[in-house]
């Protein structure tokens, strides 16, 4: 069998110390990028694979962060998730991945496990807002779109992204509109409910008011479909013409109550989402949406982790407005012979 090779062998091919070796495994960005590429060659041509048990003898952890999600069948966290792999492997780092299931006690069982392996850092998207373990300096823990304890928070701003889809459908004449919150017991649900609902009353203020009204479930299809319904049941005057969604996941539900009650989407009833998930871009009409962008939070995310020492700011990152085919202007009611509207 032929020998393993070694950082040395990686660093006379490259041409280059084994310290600068040692320094693009372990991720350190003030590496030169044309000598991170050599080495990477080397690696490659080489087919080294670093010790991992080794290096954690040394220096008591490894070169593994731990993610945890609250359920990795969600498709947002599922794409998260993805997007955290990504912005590891960029820092020379591998990822282990958890699935809480929303579940406080399992999402704690992970984060303990990972500590007991070492870990580089723990990034967390937390179950619920009472979450969370006193854990201070054991390892750097981030939390990811939902807050972990008091550790620090890396975010979509979801206010100011909830305050978008207002703005839209707002100028698209709608006034009477519906909101089908997110669960209050998550940071995200009520940030978004809290942005999007102090947007039109501004509008109330300032201009034409709105009628608003306002449900809540989960962030899944079931609780989208299930309000949807109910709404859209109505008699047509009494129906909302506008349904906004605190998830991608409850708007494709309202998509599908209302094409069961055979309501054209957008020409009588406006819907819109948030997450911008990939069945967002596929569903018919294609959603109207709020895009989180999970590639940007997942690498500010490892980088927090990474530093030395940890950040310990919150930081907040724009959403932006997508705008497809499930959203278009208010269907203004008919006028009978006489001029009378129906």
């Amino acid at each position: 069998m032929s020998k393993m090779p070694t950082v040395k062998d990686v660093a006379e091919y490259a041409g280059v110390s084994v310290g600068t070796v040692s320094r693009v495994l372990s991720g350190e960005a003030a590496v030169k990028p044309v000598l991170r590429e050599k080495v990477s060659a080397a690696i490659s041509a080489l087919g080294y694979r670093p010790n991992v048990t080794a290096r954690a003898l040394r220096t008591s952890k490894t070169d593994v962060i731990g993610l945890v999600v609250p359920d990795i069948t969600n498709p947002f966290f599922a794409q998260l998730a993805a997007s955290v792999e990504r912005a590891a492997l960029e820092c020379g780092h591998s990822l282990m991945l958890a699935s809480s299931h929303d579940d406080r006690e399992a999402e704690q069982s992970h984060v303990f496990a990972f500590l007991d392996r070492s870990v580089r850092g723990i990034i967390v998207v937390a179950s619920s807002d009472g979450s969370g373990l006193p854990l201070e300096g054991a390892v750097p823990i981030i939390s990811l779109d939902r807050r972990f304890g008091t550790f620090p928070l890396v975010s979509t701003n979801h206010a100011q992204a909830a305050a978008l889809i207002a703005d839209h459908l707002y100028g698209l004449g709608h006034r009477h509109i519906a909101y089908i919150a997110g669960p209050p017991d998550t940071e995200a649900g009520r940030m978004r409910k809290e942005g999007f609902v102090s947007r039109i009353d501004l509008f109330g203020k300032t201009g034409e008011a709105v009628e608003l009204e306002i449900a809540y479930g989960k962030f899944d299809y079931e609780s989208g479909e299930k309000v949807a319904r109910d709404l859209l049941s109505r008699p047509s005057q009494d129906r909302p013409t506008a349904i906004a969604a605190a998830s991608d996941q409850q708007a494709i539900g309202a998509l599908r109550a209302a094409r069961d009650l055979k309501i054209d989407v957008p020409r009588k009833l406006s819907v819109t989402g948030f997450d911008d998930i990939s069945l967002a871009n596929l569903v018919v009409p294609r959603l109207t949406t709020i895009r989180q962008p999970a590639d940007t939070l997942a690498r500010r995310a490892v980088s927090r982790l990474l530093e030395e020492p940890p950040g310990m700011e919150d930081e907040m990152i724009d959403g932006s407005l997508i705008v497809r085919g499930s959203s278009g202007p208010c269907a203004q009611p008919k006028a009978d012979v006489a001029g009378h509207k129906n």
